[in-house]
């Protein structure tokens, strides 16, 4: 929270203002702007510390794997449910925001309702050092670094992940993507282009320009406070149902961009992006359910 502070007017009732108006040396006016400004660093460093814990006290076994793919190596943070059968794999997409804390808190999420979850780091290697989405030194330079990513080279990471989970020993064979924000973009994209998908689930993201290539069903989810990606529906709408496609798209009455992530954070003061965080979870796991009783998409990559 910015504070505005006004040394002219003095107020005795205000420690802040009586600290200011004191005559003090130049350490102590540090010392004290230290004091005031490292709470709010702190905030700002922690702010997915709840969605870090969720994840440390999660039940389910979790590990990081290389993928390997074209002289390039991609980390992506794997987890697997508590399951005695053979499970579906979502390879889920991150947000703008990189591989964070709450992207694999999702993808616990998504493990703790019966599937296998690949989550890449596509920011793998572009970081400082070579490193992925930890080692950028704030927010907006991981934003800036998702924005510059070559599309095709999304598209071959993907593939890689995707290779990847459909050939575990614990995985069914059928592979969906499930992308958040940007990533949600990408998942419908990535459904132009890989043929053997079983379904493609779009969280906020934009549809691609051209549809015709589309084997498996999307699924989209929108917010209706998001006139930016709001905006895109109907020429989506269109262009599938021209192209004989399925689409079919819910937007969450009184939710805004990013209410996966936002209507679970304790500090969410918008009641619609809780409930739409809720009924689109809700939702989610129903769809993926209901792949079961669907035959599984054969092909390959294009």
């Amino acid at each position: 929270m910015a504070v505005l502070l006004k040394p002219a007017s003095c107020n005795p009732l205000s420690v802040v203002a009586r600290l200011l108006c004191m005559t003090i040396s130049i350490p102590r006016v540090v010392k004290l702007a230290a004091a005031l400004l490292l709470p709010l660093a702190a905030v700002s460093s922690l702010a997915q510390d709840w969605a870090k814990s969720r994840l440390d006290a999660s039940p389910r076994h979790h590990e990081y794997i290389a993928l390997k793919h074209d002289g390039r190596t991609v980390q992506a943070f794997v987890v697997y449910p508590e399951v005695k059968n053979k499970a579906t794999v979502v390879i889920l997409i991150h947000e703008i925001f990189g591989l964070s804390d709450w992207a694999k808190e999702m993808a616990d999420e998504l493990a703790g309702q019966g599937f296998i979850v690949v989550a890449p780091d596509l920011l793998s290697g572009h970081g400082p050092n070579g490193g992925g989405t930890s080692e950028f030194p704030g927010q907006d330079a991981v934003v800036k670094a998702v924005s510059g990513l070559d599309p095709d080279a999304v598209t071959a990471d993907l593939d890689a992940a995707a290779d990847y989970g459909k050939h575990l020993p614990a995985a069914n064979g059928r592979i969906v993507t499930v992308g958040f924000c940007w990533g949600g973009g990408k998942s419908f994209a990535f459904a132009t282009h890989r043929k053997d998908l079983s379904a493609s689930f779009v969280f906020y993201g934009p549809g691609p320009a051209d549809v015709s290539a589309i084997n498996a069903p999307v699924y989209g989810f929108y917010a209706e406070n998001d006139a930016r990606i709001g905006a895109t529906i109907p020429g989506t709408i269109a262009a599938m149902k021209a192209a004989g496609k399925t689409y079919e798209p819910v937007t969450y009455t009184g939710a805004g961009h990013g209410f996966m992530r936002a209507g679970e954070d304790p500090n969410n003061t918008v009641p619609g992006n809780k409930t739409a965080r809720e009924q689109g979870f809700e939702r989610l796991i129903k769809l993926l359910r209901g792949l079961k009783s669907k035959p599984m998409a054969t092909g390959a990559a294009m």
